[in-house]
């Protein structure tokens, strides 16, 4: 007979599986605003206004970014007190434009919320800003009510080219209802979306330190947009002087943004007679730094503008 082989088939032992704890998976936050201040020589100032950002409604959601122009104070070493601040320290003075182009292409969030340091905003200020900038169709920007310390308000109802001549006393926002619209906001606080700053090539950087906002007020009025002022909503302008007051230097930097922005909403001729005649005044006021300034179009951080 044939032999019968066996075959034994091998049992394999089932194996103890041990199971390994999750580590909770954290989970990222974006930002929904992000407020950029842009500052030179004016840390006393600009801590009060970081304080105030970091007591804000929805914090994890508030993005904050200093860019600091090359500040010969404490500014530039102010992330060393707040942690969760991103700042930016530049080799020089770049002007507003520049640094506040630099903020943009810094920002995570869609909404922009520019103030200086002299603003101090209340705690719910940019929450309840950005409500009212994503449900109203018809507004580019929104802008809190500023008042003084007192309590007094402090915000105008400015026209462009008024502000443009030098002139800011527009009449007083009093009114007490929803939103007021207006053509300038001023210079301190706004809050738009980054895709209209991105519709319009970011801000003109042929403007230094003086031009640059009422180019955007301008860009706004053509859009056939609004800027909206809230007076329910509402934060506190401390009055300083401009650390950069006394600076020939700010004076062309000045004179040459009135003419850039003369020349690209009223025509070339515009703009070179109002640069003309800031430097006839130069002269004969024998401001000699200024007037070079003028004829070589220098700005701020010594580019050209024109």
């Amino acid at each position: 007979m044939p032999e019968i082989r066996r075959r034994t088939e091998k049992r394999e032992q089932p194996v103890e599986t041990v199971a390994i704890p999750q580590q909770p998976v954290e989970e990222i936050v974006e930002p929904r605003v992000s407020a950029i201040l842009v500052a030179y020589n004016q840390a006393p100032a600009l801590r009060r206004a970081i304080d105030a950002l970091e007591k804000s409604l929805d914090r994890d959601r508030l993005e904050i970014i200093v860019i600091d122009n090359a500040s010969d104070d404490e500014s530039g070493q102010l992330d060393t007190e707040f942690e969760n601040i991103t700042l930016l320290r530049l080799p020089h003075n770049l002007g507003a434009a520049r640094a506040m182009n630099i903020g943009v292409r810094t920002a995570k969030a869609e909404i922009l919320f520019f103030l200086s340091p002299n603003i101090e905003v209340a705690p719910e200020t940019a929450t309840q800003l950005a409500d009212r900038l994503e449900n109203a169709s018809d507004t580019a920007a929104v802008a809190p009510l500023l008042i003084d310390p007192s309590g007094a308000p402090v915000s105008r109802d400015q026209k462009i080219r008024d502000a443009i001549a030098g002139d800011d006393t527009g009449e007083i926002i009093t009114a007490t209802g929803e939103s007021v619209a207006v053509e300038y906001a001023g210079p301190n606080v706004i809050m738009l979306r980054k895709s209209f700053l991105k519709g319009m090539n970011y801000f003109d950087e042929r403007f230094g330190q003086f031009g640059a906002d009422l180019d955007l007020a301008m860009q706004i009025r053509n859009t056939q947009r609004k800027i909206r002022i809230y007076p329910g909503i509402r934060a506190v302008y401390h009055a300083a002087p401009d650390p950069l007051s006394g600076d020939p230097l700010l004076a062309a930097d000045r004179a040459l943004g009135v003419a850039h922005w003369k020349g690209k909403y009223e025509g070339f001729f515009s703009g070179l007679m109002s640069r003309v005649g800031s430097i006839f005044s130069a002269l004969a006021g024998f401001r000699f730094k200024e007037l070079a300034a003028l004829v070589s179009g220098q700005k701020l951080d010594g580019s050209q503008s024109m």
